[in-house]
């Protein structure tokens, strides 16, 4: 289906309006979009929203948000992925820096009871997020395999580019030991993009990806070491925002750049909010002991993570009617997302786990906080404001 003209601020307003609504992660965000542009606004078929959703699932960085790019790029060019972009992600963004704000303006508050509730809620969304997603994406001993491996590896040698590395060996297996499956059948795509552009924008990707850390190095920019910390975190995390967890802990705990009770607690915070769970980021860089901070550490950190999601979505999407329908890539996509479940799960344990679990009525409410989330199928906003109110009345 071939979309009418749409002004970017049309894309606009209408993400805006989900950007604040949209509760309950990247599964839900999906369902809410394909309800507004797909049911409601006709803005893109079936069969090439579900194509779109195949390649953002593909791609590295935050699923839900990446759709959103596609679908104001189909509708509005590049003003319309702007858009789209800035309507679904300034609410949770705004949000959370105000919390880092007033976390640092409160902290013998909120470094109490709410500050303990808000680290336990987020051991029961991330336990929430490990089961769902090993359900889906471990069906079988091989891939269970690479989970537990990825797991125990990245425990025992808890840096960034370990992890990277896990991911890549787990393509790699994914290639040798996993089914590459059926292709269905597929609507092609309105091409927005040409390829020769779309070549260009995947170099400025890569270019991101190898030139921040020169800078950063060579100039000693606290800015530029940010911004690469950020760009690097949205560049390599397969599987959505709950991963983005355990690479930005190791980035910037370990570095003094944010404290690791902040850390847990800006997590936590992230789940009560609407929107992408990436503007957690934001949350970081205004938290930031080191460098910029604020609203410019909020910002820099922000656009940072994002950056790599809108290079590789407009770089990626005129070359996906090739690379969609590649056996070896389906397969190696099959262990990426295995290993990813893995990253998870370490991280549940370490720091999730470790940081807030430290007696046995703290295990009671995170006990309680899974029950509600996945048997009562409360909404996480609820669960993670339900649990600071029991840690702050408790304290």
């Amino acid at each position: 289906m071939s979309p009418e003209p749409t002004s970017a601020w049309t894309v606009f307003w209408a993400f805006l309006r989900l950007g604040l609504t949209s509760f309950g992660g990247p599964v839900a965000h999906l369902a809410y979009f394909r309800e507004e542009f797909v049911n409601r606004r006709r803005w893109m078929s079936e069969r090439a929203y579900a194509d779109v959703v195949a390649l953002c699932q593909f791609l590295p960085g935050p699923a839900s948000s990446q759709v959103g790019m596609a679908l104001g790029l189909n509708q509005a060019g590049y003003r319309g992925a702007l858009a789209a972009w800035l309507g679904f992600t300034l609410p949770s963004a705004l949000l959370l820096i105000l919390f880092a704000l007033g976390l640092g303006a409160m902290d013998e508050v909120i470094s109490g009871g709410a500050l303990q509730g808000l680290k336990v809620a987020a051991v029961a969304v991330v336990a929430q997020a490990v089961w769902g997603m090993a359900r889906q994406l471990c069906p079988d001993a091989q891939r269970v395999t690479f989970m537990a491996l990825t797991a125990a590896v990245v425990l025992l040698v808890p840096t960034a580019w370990v992890q990277v590395g896990c991911l890549l060996l787990a393509g790699v297996a994914g290639v040798w030991w996993l089914p590459a499956g059926q292709v269905g059948d597929h609507e092609p795509l309105p091409q927005r993009v040409g390829r020769r552009a779309g070549a260009l924008w995947l170099v400025l990707f890569f270019g991101g990806l190898l030139g921040l850390p020169l800078l950063a190095f060579s100039l000693s920019s606290p800015a530029l070491q940010m911004a690469d910390a950020f760009y690097r975190a949205g560049s390599l995390v397969f599987g959505g925002g709950h991963v983005v967890l355990p690479l930005l802990q190791a980035e910037l705990v370990p570095t003094g750049w944010v404290n690791n009770d902040v850390f847990l607690a800006g997590y936590g915070a992230a789940q009560a909010v609407p929107g992408p769970l990436f503007t957690f980021a934001a949350f970081l860089g205004a938290s930031s002991l080191q460098g910029p901070t604020g609203w410019w550490g909020g910002a820099l950190a922000l656009v940072a993570i994002f950056l790599p999601s809108f290079l590789l979505v407009v770089g990626a999407l005129p070359f996906w009617e090739v690379l969609r329908s590649h056996p070896l890539a389906r397969a190696a996509l099959a262990g990426v997302n295995a290993a990813v479940v893995g990253l998870l799960l370490a991280a549940l344990y370490h720091p999730v786990w470790t940081s807030a679990i430290v007696g046995v009525h703290e295990f009671i409410l995170a006990l309680l906080a899974l029950v509600a989330l996945m048997f009562w199928r409360l909404p996480p906003w609820l669960v993670v404001l339900g649990c600071a109110v029991i840690g702050w009345a408790a304290a």
